[in-house]
């Protein structure tokens, strides 16, 4: 199986070292951060730092000003990478090392997108914002994500991209200092707390039979035993029309996959069409099949997804039947699934049990392997990865 590893431009950037240490863990191909939201990483084994303190989601090269000039919601440059292009430095030295080369472009998750812009964010039902979630019903956001999409995938030396959060995001958010697990929330409250209610959305609601007043006050008194403790919110979509009544629960699916779809649709078409010169460039989605869950696997139909892109990119962490519930819903439809493990162990990961993972992932029609992340794993989890990936390709 084709095996990629995640990485950042600063975990080559400045040292020579990586391109060929990443060759050496047995992978064909690196997916390379192109558009990334803030984070804190480490990197430990770089020469020159430890420490990478991306202060807001920007993109890793520089953007074009005439594809962006007078426009309100652009993307924000970098300042924590040395170089003009940290992106292509890092794909031309991976490159030379005999690595592919994919962009990794994150879309609908951007914290300083809703700080200076508030009015783009989602809005849940008690009125609060989520500045990291852009609204992807909203024509403007809409038209900001499609041009990303199309200029940080299609970059100078890269064969293909895959997009993450190319679709709703919403409640969950790895955030600085979060504080949100005083009351724990299952998939129903996490479906109902990442509804949104901006003007566009609610207009949306109306356009699906809903009285958009009638609808967020009804979201309250569903999420009331949750807070209150005195219930489950339950597990799946069944869980959400437990709490919300099934034809509400529809209608307001109906409205949202409408909209990720639209944005998924264009985001592919531009990004092909920004690749036109190149007719083997590959696009995939970071995806889950649940067609109601938000975040960086955004929800997608099977079937939709695959007649769109080239193929997705599924959680695959876990036990088995995490695996099955995710690769069972492709089972007989075309295109690339990649599984995606983390091999991080402070992160979760679990890369000693990676080689049975992965052929468990491929009985049930995995056909590439995605593994996150190189640049953060330690030298015992990358020895545990090459080890792995050694196995499989003699078994």
């Amino acid at each position: 199986m084709k095996a990629s590893a995640f990485l950042y431009p600063w975990d080559v950037v400045g040292d020579p070292d990586a391109p060929a240490r990443l060759a050496g863990l047995g992978v064909q191909q690196v997916t390379l951060a192109a558009a990334y939201h803030s984070t804190r990483a480490l990197t430990p084994r770089h020469p020159g730092r430890r420490i990478v303190t991306a202060e807001h989601a920007a993109v890793l090269y520089p953007p074009d000003a005439s594809r962006w000039a007078g426009r309100e919601l652009r993307p924000y440059a970098q300042s924590w990478v040395a170089g003009e292009d940290p992106y292509a430095e890092a794909a031309e030295a991976l490159a030379d090392a005999g690595l592919q080369v994919h962009s990794w472009a994150v879309l609908a998750h951007n914290s300083r997108l809703g700080a200076e812009h508030p009015d783009t964010s989602v809005v849940n039902a008690y009125g609060d914002r989520y500045p990291w979630a852009p609204c992807i019903a909203q024509p403007a956001v809409h038209a900001y994500l499609v041009d990303l999409a199309a200029e940080a995938a299609v970059r100078p030396g890269t064969a293909g991209t895959e997009l993450e959060s190319c679709g709703w995001y919403g409640f969950a958010h790895l955030h600085a200092h979060d504080k949100t697990s005083g009351v724990t929330l299952g998939d129903a409250a996490q479906y109902l707390m990442s509804l949104c209610f901006c003007a566009d959305c609610r207009a949306g609601y109306a356009s699906v039979g809903l009285d958009p007043e009638e609808l967020r006050d009804a979201v309250r008194r569903a999420l009331e035993p949750v807070w209150a403790g005195s219930g489950s919110d339950g597990q799946g979509w069944a869980g959400v029309e437990k709490l919300l009544g099934a034809g509400l629960a529809e209608a307001t699916l109906r409205w949202r996959v409408q909209v990720a779809r639209g944005l998924q649709d264009a985001a592919v078409a531009a990004v092909r069409a920004a690749a036109a010169q190149d007719p083997a460039f590959q696009v995939l989605l970071h995806a889950d099949p649940a067609s109601y869950r938000t975040g960086a696997n955004t929800g997608t139909d099977p079937a939709h997804i695959l007649s769109t892109a080239d193929g997705v990119v599924l959680p695959c962490t876990g036990g088995d039947p995490a695996r099955e519930a995710v690769l069972g819903l492709f089972a007989g439809l075309s295109g690339v699934l990649a599984a995606n493990f983390n091999v991080v162990s402070g992160m979760g990961g679990s890369p000693g049990t990676l080689q049975r993972d992965a052929a468990h992932a491929a009985s049930l029609g995995a056909t590439e392997l995605r593994l996150y992340h190189a640049g953060l794993a330690s030298g015992p989890d990358l020895d545990a990865v090459a080890g792995a990936l050694s196995a499989l390709r003699e078994g």
